[in-house]
């Protein structure tokens, strides 16, 4: 499995200004078949903050991607689903028996 820095390394090759996070997912799987999109997401948080600073707009792009891919994650709905209990039905023999106690 590729290390997050060389994911950052793939990243700042391959991110150009306008490209759509689709896009540059799709572009790093071709280079890294097995990084998952937690991978590359943290990949690119690395290549913002971690990595040498390079003047390109491509940092830019870098962090946009990095955050809406976070945010996407972070407001992902969770669906649960809710089960219907049933009611235990009483016989008339046990609220006659709960009385006489």
């Amino acid at each position: 499995m590729a290390s997050i820095r060389e994911i950052a390394e793939a990243l700042r090759e391959i991110a150009r200004t306008g490209m759509k996070p689709k896009a540059i997912r799709n572009a790093i799987r071709e280079r890294h078949p097995e990084a998952s999109k937690k991978d590359i997401v943290r990949a690119a948080f690395y290549a913002v903050t971690e990595a040498p600073t390079s003047a390109d707009a491509a940092t830019a792009e870098l962090h946009d991607f990095a955050l809406a891919e976070r945010i996407a994650e972070d407001n992902a709905v969770v669906l649960v689903k809710v089960s219907k209990r049933k009611k235990k039905k009483r016989s008339s023999d046990a609220s006659e028996r709960s009385l006489a106690h």
